[in-house]
C-alpha cells in the first residue's frame, strides 16, 4: 500500500512540474531482473568499413546480448544506422516511428525537435526520462559513476519543466584536433618543427617551392597543406587562434551554437589566412570536389601531402591500413606525419576550445515508440559499466591484446570476427567515447596503434588537448530557434567557409560577409538573440553585444 501511495504521489508531482510523459513502475521487474523475458532494439552505427563485420551481428554483439539476457533477462536486437548520414537517418526513423528503443545521435536538436512534437494523444515523440531516472536510480550505479554523479545525469534537465529528454555520453579522452606535418620533409629541407603560425606557413612555402626535390617525377602532385569541405573542423586550430584569449564564458555561450566555432569573434580572420594560403597555392586546390575522405586519404598515403589538421589520432587509425604505415610502405621508413602545436593566440597560447567531458558527445534517448523504457535504462547502465567497456575496448587476451606487466593493454591488429568497426568500439560503448581503462589508460593509448611509435601517439594526444579551455555550461533549457532550423545552418556554414576559402583575396570580405548574412538571416541571428535572452531569464545575466 505504501509503495502504491508513493507512486501516486510521484505521478502527481510529475504532473505538477509539467512533465508530459506518462509513467508507471514496472511490476515485472523484481530484485533487479525481469520475471519474463523482455525485448529491446538498440541502435548501432554502420560505417560500411572495408574488411569490417556486420555491426548488428558479430562477437561484440553476441557478448552484449548474452550478458543482458543473463543479467536482466532482456533480449537485445541491434539496428544499424548510417554513421555519415545519422542526423538525417535518425530524423527519418523518428518520423516513421521506427527508431530503435535505445537510440543515439550527435545532434542535440534532433532529439529536442521530436520531444516537442506532440501527437494526437498529447504525447511527445521522445520519452521524458526524469521519472524513470528517479524511480530506478538505485539500478543505474554504473551510469552514475561513468557520468560523475547526478549533476551530469541531469545535464540537460529543463529548468522550467524538469523534463530530461536525453542522457549525455562522456568523452573519456577530450583530445580533439591536432596539426600534423611531414617530419621527413622538414629534415630534408633542414627546417625545424614549427612552433608558430609564421614558421608553419614558411614550411608550407618550402614544400611548394621544393616539390621536385621532395617528390621527383611526381612534383606536380605536391599538396603542401590539405583540407576538406568541413573547413570548420579541419582548420579549427588556425581559426580559433584569432579569438582573443580573454573571451568570456558568456560570449562563448551566446556565439557557441555552432560546434565549429564559426561565430566566435575573430574567427573570420583565421579563415582569411587560410584564403591567403589557398591563393598562394599552398592548399589542395581540389578539396571542394569531394564529399568523402577517400581521395584525400589516398593523397596522404601516397606521400603527396605535407601537412593537415584532423582528429588527434587520424594518421594512426585503421591499423595496418593507417596513413602513416601506408606512407612508410610507399615512400620509406623515415616518412611520417608527426604532431605539432604552433597556432598561438594574442596571449601566445595555443588555445583549444574543447567540448566538455559531458555534453559534447552522443545523446542517448528513448523514442516514444519504446514500450520497454525500464529495460532500456538497464541497457544504458550495463553498457556504461567499467567491465563492459573494458571488454568491448580490449577484447580477448592474446587475440586482441597483450597485457603488459604495468597493466597496459597492447592492442593487436584485429582480424576476422574480432575486427572492431569503430575505434575502441565506441559505436557499442554509446555512453563512453575514448579509452576508459582506469590507471592503464595512458599507457594503453600509447600502445593502441600497432606499428606507430609510442612517443608519436602520446605527443599527438597531448597536443590535442594542450591549453584546452572548457566553456562554462549554462543549462537554460531548450533554445527553440535552434530546433527550428535543424541541420540547414550546418550546410550553410560549410558552404560559407568553402566559398570564402576559395575566393580571390580581393573578394574574400564580400564573399564571407554575404554568406554570413545569409546564415544569420536563415536563423543564426535568432539563435544568438534567444541565447542572450535565456541568459537573462535563467541566470539574470545581462549580456551586452
Amino acid at each position: 500500500m505504501k509503495r502504491i501511495l508513493a507512486l501516486v504521489l510521484m505521478v502527481a508531482l510529475i504532473a505538477s512540474l509539467g512533465v508530459t510523459a506518462a509513467f508507471a513502475a514496472d511490476d515485472g521487474f523484481v530484485d533487479g531482473k525481469f520475471t519474463e523475458t523482455r525485448h529491446i532494439t538498440v541502435e548501432v552505427f554502420n560505417r560500411n568499413n572495408d574488411g569490417g563485420t556486420d555491426p548488428t551481428n558479430n562477437v561484440w554483439t553476441d557478448f552484449i546480448k548474452q550478458q543482458m539476457l543473463d543479467k536482466y533477462n532482456v533480449e537485445v536486437e541491434f539496428v544499424s544506422v548510417g554513421r555519415w548520414t545519422e542526423a538525417d537517418d535518425i530524423g527519418n526513423l523518428l518520423a516513421d516511428k521506427k527508431a530503435a528503443d535505445v537510440s543515439y545521435t550527435y545532434n542535440y536538436n534532433t532529439v529536442i525537435s521530436y520531444a516537442n512534437m506532440i501527437d494526437e494523444n498529447g504525447n511527445p515523440g521522445v520519452i521524458d526520462l526524469a521519472p524513470y531516472l528517479e524511480e530506478y536510480k538505485d539500478y543505474i550505479p554504473d551510469l552514475l559513476k561513468l557520468l560523475g554523479g547526478e549533476d551530469n545525469l541531469y545535464y540537460d534537465k529543463d529548468p522550467a519543466t524538469g523534463a530530461v529528454w536525453m542522457i549525455e555520453g562522456v568523452r573519456a579522452d577530450t583530445a580533439r584536433i591536432t596539426t600534423f606535418i611531414r617530419k621527413d620533409w622538414l629534415d630534408k629541407l633542414e627546417l625545424p618543427l614549427p612552433t608558430t603560425e609564421e614558421e608553419f606557413h614558411n614550411a608550407l612555402v618550402a614544400f611548394r617551392d621544393n616539390a621536385e626535390l621532395l617528390l621527383g617525377a611526381d612534383a606536380d602532385k605536391m599538396i603542401p597543406y590539405t583540407t576538406s569541405t568541413d573547413i570548420g573542423w579541419r582548420n579549427d586550430l588556425l581559426s580559433v587562434s584569432y579569438v582573443a584569449d580573454d573571451i568570456s564564458d558568456e560570449t562563448l555561450f551566446v556565439y557557441g551554437y555552432d560546434d565549429r566555432h564559426l561565430l566566435y569573434p575573430g574567427y573570420k580572420e583565421g579563415i582569411r589566412t587560410l584564403n591567403k594560403w589557398y591563393n598562394e597555392g599552398l592548399v589542395w586546390k581540389d578539396f571542394g570536389l569531394y564529399n568523402d575522405s577517400t581521395v584525400e586519404d589516398d593523397n596522404m598515403k601516397a606521400g603527396y601531402v605535407g601537412a593537415f589538421m584532423h582528429n588527434w589520432d587520424y594518421p594512426f587509425r585503421n591499423g595496418d591500413d593507417c596513413i602513416n604505415l601506408n606512407l612508410q610502405r610507399n615512400v620509406g621508413e623515415d616518412a611520417m606525419f608527426v604532431a605539432i602545436d604552433c597556432f598561438q593566440n594574442d596571449a601566445g597560447v595555443t588555445r583549444k576550445f574543447m567540448g566538455a567531458a559531458v555534453g559534447s558527445d552522443r545523446k542517448i534517448f528513448l523514442p516514444s515508440t519504446n514500450d520497454e523504457p525500464v529495460a532500456s535504462l538497464l541497457y544504458i547502465n550495463f553498457i556504461s559499466s567499467e567491465d563492459t567497456i573494458k571488454y568491448l575496448q580490449t577484447g580477448l587476451e592474446n587475440t586482441n591484446y597483450i597485457l603488459h606487466d604495468d597493466g597496459a593493454y597492447e592492442i593487436l591488429p584485429a582480424t576476422g570476427e574480432w575486427v572492431k568497426n569503430s575505434g575502441n568500439n565506441i559505436d557499442y560503448t554509446m555512453t563512453c567515447n575514448g579509452l576508459y581503462l582506469g590507471e592503464a589508460t595512458g599507457a594503453t593509448t600509447a600502445l593502441s596503434y600497432p606499428g606507430i611509435p609510442a612517443e608519436v601517439v602520446i605527443t599527438a594526444n597531448e597536443f590535442g588537448k594542450n591549453n584546452g579551455r572548457y566553456p562554462l555550461h549554462y543549462n537554460v533549457g531548450t533554445i527553440e530557434s535552434e530546433t527550428e532550423v535543424g541541420s540547414s545552418l550546418t550546410s550553410k556554414r560549410d558552404e560559407l567557409l568553402t566559398k570564402a576559402v576559395t575566393a580571390s583575396v580581393e573578394e574574400f570580405d564580400s564573399v564571407f560577409d554575404s554568406y554570413m548574412d545569409d546564415y544569420l538571416n536563415a536563423g543564426g541571428q535568432d539563435i544568438i538573440d534567444e541565447r542572450i535572452q535565456k541568459l537573462a531569464d535563467v541566470y539574470g545575466i545581462i549580456y551586452n553585444k
